[in-house]
């Protein structure tokens, strides 16, 4: 019985971390006003090791069109514009001398609408994971009946639990996807 509470407690700990991972996505995607976790998938290279962007500068929102990038120091500058252009996220820097400004352009009918196909993508790719987690999680209570002779009223139980819990995390998945189409789709 505490193994099954086990498999169930691990379980419960991986659907966690796959509805944060979505999160952490999510926030990532641009949904036409400035945001500063836009820029968390940006690395610069610091003195030869790869670096978050966030480590080398501070990032400030001065506005909701605009990305303050401020480098803690000057000569970083040249490197931070080149790895913001790099890194493929749609902008691009204007430098100053002293930072970095970033300008969020508003976002066309046509974007919006492969933003919201991209955000739909990523809620899948959570829902895949819940999935997977299910069945890995029913498969080990399973094996628990053959090697510990576990009852089977038990397992059924487990894996009724496994069910509830997986239902819950489907509907955080649901509301994180629906809060995010509709930032992404208010004009």
């Amino acid at each position: 019985m505490t193994e099954v509470k086990t498999i169930i407690a691990q379980g419960k700990e991986k659907m966690e971390k796959a509805v944060l991972h979505l999160e952490e996505s999510l926030i990532t995607i641009r949904a036409g006003k400035a945001n500063p976790a836009i820029l968390n998938p940006v690395m610069v290279d610091y003195y030869g090791s790869m670096m978050p962007i966030n480590q080398v500068a501070s990032i400030n929102t001065p506005d909701a069109k605009t990305i303050i990038v401020a480098p803690w120091e000057k000569k970083m500058l040249p490197i931070i514009e080149k790895a913001i252009l790099t890194s493929g996220i749609g902008l691009t820097p204007s430098n100053n001398g002293e930072h970095i400004r970033l300008v969020i352009p508003p976002l066309t009918e046509e974007r919006r609408k492969e933003l919201v196909k991209q955000v739909r993508n990523e809620g899948e790719q959570a829902r895949v994971a819940l999935r997977n987690i299910r069945r890995d999680s029913n498969e080990s209570i399973k094996k628990l009946i053959k090697a510990e002779n576990l009852p089977e009223d038990v397992a059924k139980d487990g894996e009724v639990e496994v069910q509830k819990i997986i239902d819950n995390y489907s509907k955080k998945i649901d509301e994180l996807l629906a809060l995010k189409e509709k930032e992404i789709m208010t004009v």
